[in-house]
């Protein structure tokens, strides 16, 4: 497992600070820091034109709720859509089915569709699926512009079985050389992780809460399933903002929760350490199954395609968590987050 010396350190819990496993402990900004936010975030949610829809917007640092603002019949109880935020929750069922000794990160990956030795596709590894260089040719498309495998996947002739879907897809380029990212690839991983543990839908939803959700208090969690059993671990988890903030924290905490390590030890760094491939025009560098950079150098954020941000930054010791409607406005809202990144010291 990766212990990269170069990443920025990832800071521990505050002495004093109780973990949120129940309830969030609360703080206050200095007003230095939250009139400048504060100003931000009503910039943000009364121009929809500039930022779409607003729903929420969270702020932890140093383990504390510092800041929580909802929108119209929006509040702490209701649940977001993850969209592409569940790939980073899927990142980390893969480190827990490594812990286990179920899967390997290096191997080729077991998957049915490619059994032939003499397959291309044979040698893709969990590696190279979680950092989106498997080369299987894949379009990530949202909005249907032609051909669109996500589409197809999600809603199409592929969503009874996500995962055969993607496995599916041809090779295009040699694993690992080069990046695309792919919906298509997370619904593979997930399907690994199933198969490696030898878990049914049922009892794969078990093991996501026994192994990841209750042990750090994410009960409003709400993972969707295909037919076939997959969990659609692309792009569909819901949960409160809060909760989307529990998973930051693990692994702002480096995969420890209260004195408890739940996901292997060097997991997050694997998760923040730059894919090469990935090319020069992509304006966000990307990790496994996690971006870099949103919000500055070292910081690292599970994104979604229509606005929804967990955004962390170890420097800072700082969350975000961002939900809305805003997919037309995706830049403008990543900058707005480096914008509100910056106010704090």
């Amino acid at each position: 497992m990766i212990n990269d010396p170069t990443l920025p350190p990832l800071p521990a819990q505050p002495e004093g600070t109780p973990w949120p496993t129940d309830e969030w402990p609360t703080g206050e900004l200095p007003e230095s820091i939250r009139d400048p936010v504060e100003r931000l975030f009503e910039k943000a949610s009364s121009d929809p034109d500039a930022y779409g829809r607003t729903d929420a917007f969270l702020v932890v640092q140093s383990g504390k709720i510092v800041f929580e603002r909802y929108g119209a019949e929006c509040g702490p109880q209701k649940t977001y859509p993850s969209w592409s935020k569940a790939k980073s929750i899927t990142h980390a069922l893969a480190g827990i089915a490594i812990y286990k000794g179920a899967l390997q990160l290096h191997s080729p990956a077991a998957v049915p569709e490619w059994r032939d030795a003499g397959d291309p596709r044979s040698g893709i590894t969990l590696e190279q699926l979680l950092r989106m260089v498997s080369g299987l040719e894949f379009n990530e498309d949202y909005e249907n512009s032609g051909v669109s495998h996500t589409i197809e996947m999600l809603w199409g002739e592929g969503k009874p079985d996500v995962a055969h879907y993607a496995a599916s897809r041809p090779a295009e380029h040699k694993p690992g050389s080069f990046w695309s990212y792919s919906s298509g690839t997370t619904n593979i991983v997930c399907r690994l992780i199933a198969s490696a543990l030898n878990l049914d839908r049922s009892r794969f939803e078990q093991f996501m809460r026994a192994r990841l959700f209750d042990p750090i208090g994410m009960r409003s969690a709400l993972p969707k399933f295909d037919h076939a059993g997959t969990f659609v671990g692309s792009s569909f988890c819901f949960c409160t903002a809060r909760d989307f903030a529990r998973f930051g924290l693990l692994y702002l905490r480096n995969g420890i929760w209260n004195g408890t390590r739940i996901l292997p030890e060097g997991w997050v760094d694997h998760a923040r350490t730059p894919t090469p491939t990935v090319p020069q025009e992509e304006p966000m560098g990307y990790g496994a199954h996690w971006w870099l950079g949103l919000a500055g150098p070292g910081s690292f954020s599970a994104n979604g395609y229509d606005g929804q941000y967990t955004v962390l930054v170890p420097e800072k010791d700082l969350i975000f968590v961002r939900h809305g409607a805003s997919e037309a406005q995706k830049e403008t809202v990543r900058d707005w987050l480096a914008e509100v990144a910056a106010s704090f010291n």
